[in-house]
Formats: C-alpha cells, structure tokens, sequence
C-alpha cells in the first residue's frame, strides 16, 4: 500500500480510502494469495492487520478533518513583529551607515598644509582615524595617547574637524579646535630664551632704537595687498622692567584718502562672509574707513588715537614695548599695511574702535570675532584661535574694572585685519556714540586692556 501526501505532509482522506478498496477488491477475486503461510494463522494475521490498517486511517482521515491547515493568532503576531524589528534594525543600521559615510567625508575633506602646530591645552586626545558616528567621535577604540599644553607635531593637512598630524614618523589626527601655529604663551618664551629666536619682540626691539619709525618692508609676506603704504609706524621702548614683548596698538582710521582706495578683503580674493563697512559678498573693501561721529560731535579717529596714546603710556610703565600703527592725525598706512607690519614686527596686535551702531544707549564693550565661514582660509586657519584667546583676555581686563561689557560680545566679523594677521590679533570696540570718551574714561579702559593683556601673555 502506498500513500499520498498533501502540501503540509499530512495523509489525504480520499487516497488512503480508495487504496483500502481496491485492495480489497483484488482479494475478492482471488488475485491475491498467500505463498507458503497457513491459511488461518495468515487469515488471521491479514484481518487483524487489515482491521489495525483501517483503524490508522480512519484516525488519519480523523486528524485531517479535524485538524485543518491553520496558523495561530499569536503565532502570525509574533511573526509579523519579528519582521517588523528586522526590518527597523537594517533601516537603523543604514542610516547609521549614511550618517559615518557623511560625516567621515566632511571631516576627511583635508586641505594639504606643512607647518609645526602646538596644543593649546592638556589632556587632548589623539588618535589614529578621524572617524565620527551621529556627531560623536568612534570611542576609546582609535585613541593613541593624550596630549599635553605645549606638544608639538608637525601638520600635514587640516579640515574644520580634524588635523591630520604627524610625530616621530606616525600618522595621528587631533581635534583642529585645539592646535594652533603659535605657541602657548609661555612654552614660546622659554623656546625663545633658550634657542635665541630671532621672532622675539626682545630681538625684534633691539633692532630698533626708542622712537624709530618702522615702514612697510615690501618682502614681508602680504605686502603686495597694501594700497596706501607710505607711512610709518613707530617703536616706543619702556625704559625699566621690560617683558621682551612688542604690542602693536592700533589707533583705528585717520589715513586721509583711505575711503577713496580700495583694497582685497582676502588673501585669496574671496568675497566677504559679512557686512560691515564694506557689504558681504564684496571682494575689495575700503582702504581705511573715516569712522563713526560721537554723539557730541566728537570724530571717532580723534577719540581713538587719543586712547592709542593713553594705553602705550600704561603699556610702556607695565614694561611692554609698544609699536604705534598710527602716532598722529593721519598716517598713509591702509589696513592691510597696518597689520602687515605688526605681523613683522609685534607679537600681538590691538586695534582701538568704537561701535557706529545709532542706537541711543551706551552699548558696552566687546571685540570682533572671526566668522566660521573664514576659519578654514590662510592665515585665519592658523590663527583665528589665538584672534580669539587674545579677545577673551582683552575683555575680562575690562569687566574686571567694572566697564559694561555688550551683553552679544563677541561679534562675528570679516575684517580685513583678521584675514591677513599672523600673530595674535583682535579688533577691539569699547563702546558706541553714546559713550563717554573723556580722559578719565579712557584711562580706566586703558587699564583694563593692560590686565588684559598680561593674562594673554602669562606675565
């Protein structure tokens, strides 16, 4: 006897029914005989299989009606949310996968660089792939060791995220917010009292007698950017207690004829990121604006070289050496030949505004910082941080002598001193039209700027 099965397996009524009939019927008619068995015992052993046979197909064919093809609710439930994690799971995992894919491409859109860089603060980490997952960093897996305020590597390649560096021949990459081309303030000097640089504003000073005036050198690197440059800065050298350091302060505007030329906003002769005096999206700005009129008639650029004057008595007493950017009425030194030469012969630059704004209350002071939009341009890519640490400082010396400090400070602004600064530089504003300006005022402003500056500095 042979059966047949359905689609799931089970024995299906009608064959097994019609297979017990037809061999039935061949034993009727006598088609069937036993070989070699005794009749009864086979008889018997025939109806008693045959009666055990039917029994098996009668519960077969029970089994089949009484247990149809059916799947359980909770079974098809549970199957379906099965499916339904699946499914969430691949879609998590490819987004995430977007997401890595996107975000390593942004932070591995390196522009090439060669230059030595040095960490800003301790505990900083370093690792060895730049990989980034949902706005966090990969974890402890890729990090090779930490670095400490003042380490050194050389730069071979930068992006907003990440600086690909090198050190004693292996590849490492460092968080870009925390290196920067000048030294921490007091691992340079030791660098330079020990190696004898000749980058030192001692040195620099000693090249110089006290009162020299100091004009643009068209080899120093942006020179070829200046447009009105036939003026001359001029070096003052305290007499007692000097700290080695040159502040170039910088009297802002005063250069007759400097609003009629104009001169590239950029190194690289890109457009403007802001407004300002110029519009954004200009890619030459005015040479040297005129300035802003205080309330009481009073011209901006009298009010600023007055400051000028007053903060280089301070600075001179508290033992720095100061180079004045503009030491008269008018000086033909554009913005650009200004902060060329205190690239070349200063170690900080500060110039002193106040803010055009027409509002009818006084504003309070604040500096000028740089865009995001410019951070990844040269030099501003190499020195925006130290910009900035140099505003903070200048700040803080003013709030500590109780001046009001703008509640927004800082500003974000494209300057054209900023783009072309390579020491630390910063565009300072100690007020608007409505404030006061008289010699008892400045002086307090002065003082806060000298704390100021001797928090950068270290000393």
């Amino acid at each position: 006897m042979y059966k047949r099965t359905g689609k799931n397996g089970r024995m299906s009524c009608g064959y097994v029914l019609a297979a017990v009939l037809f061999a039935s019927s061949l034993t009727g008619c006598g088609v069937y005989e036993p070989i070699n068995v005794n009749a009864a015992q086979e008889t018997a052993v025939t109806e008693s299989s045959g009666a055990q046979e039917a029994q098996e197909t009668e519960a077969a064919a029970e089994t089949t009606v009484m247990a149809p093809e059916e799947t359980a609710p909770e079974t098809v439930a549970l199957e379906a949310e099965t499916t339904a994690q699946e499914t969430t799971a691949q879609e998590t995992t490819a987004q995430e996968a977007d997401d890595f894919t996107a975000q390593s491409a942004a932070i591995q859109s390196f522009v090439p660089r060669d230059e030595t860089v040095y960490v800003q603060t301790d505990n900083v980490n370093v690792r060895t792939s730049p990989e980034v997952v949902n706005g966090t960093d990969a974890g402890s897996g890729n990090l090779a060791f930490l670095a400490r305020r003042g380490d050194s590597f050389h730069r071979t390649a930068y992006s907003d995220s990440f600086s690909k560096v090198e050190r004693d021949g292996k590849e490492y990459y460092i968080s870009s917010q925390y290196l920067s081309v000048n030294a921490p303030a007091e691992e340079q000097a030791a660098a330079q009292k020990e190696n004898g640089n000749s980058a030192s504003g001692s040195d620099r000073a000693s090249a110089y007698e006290n009162g020299q005036e100091i004009g643009l050198n068209p080899d120093w690197k942006y020179a070829d950017f200046a447009e009105i440059k036939s003026g001359k800065a001029v070096l003052y050298k305290a007499s007692s207690g000097r700290k080695g350091k040159i502040i170039a302060v910088n009297a802002g505007h005063g250069t007759q004829g400097g609003t009629s030329v104009k001169t590239w906003c950029h190194p690289d002769k890109t457009p403007k990121v802001t407004g300002g005096t110029t519009g954004a999206g200009a890619t030459k700005a005015v040479a040297v604006s005129s300035g802003m009129t205080f309330n009481d008639g009073t011209q901006e650029k009298k009010v600023t070289l007055r400051m000028a004057q007053i903060l280089k008595e301070k600075l001179l007493a508290a033992g720095y050496d100061v180079l004045m950017l503009r030491d008269g009425e008018d000086v033909q030194l554009d913005n650009v030949a200004r902060t060329v030469i205190a690239n070349n012969a200063a170690d900080c630059h500060i110039a002193l505004h106040w803010d055009g704004d027409g509002l009818s209350t006084i504003k309070g002071c604040f500096y000028m910082s740089v865009p995001d939009k410019l951070k990844s341009m040269e030099p501003v890519a190499s020195h925006w941080q130290e910009h900035e640490r140099l505003g903070d400082a200048l700040i803080a010396g003013l709030k500590a002598q109780g001046l009001k400090i703008w509640g927004s400070n800082p500003l974000d602004m494209d300057l054209t001193q900023t783009s072309y600064s390579t020491v630390p530089s910063v565009d300072v504003e100690l007020g608007n039209q409505c404030s006061k300006h008289d010699d008892a005022t400045l002086s307090q402003e002065a003082d806060g700027l000298v704390a100021g500056v001797n928090s950068f500095f270290g000393l």
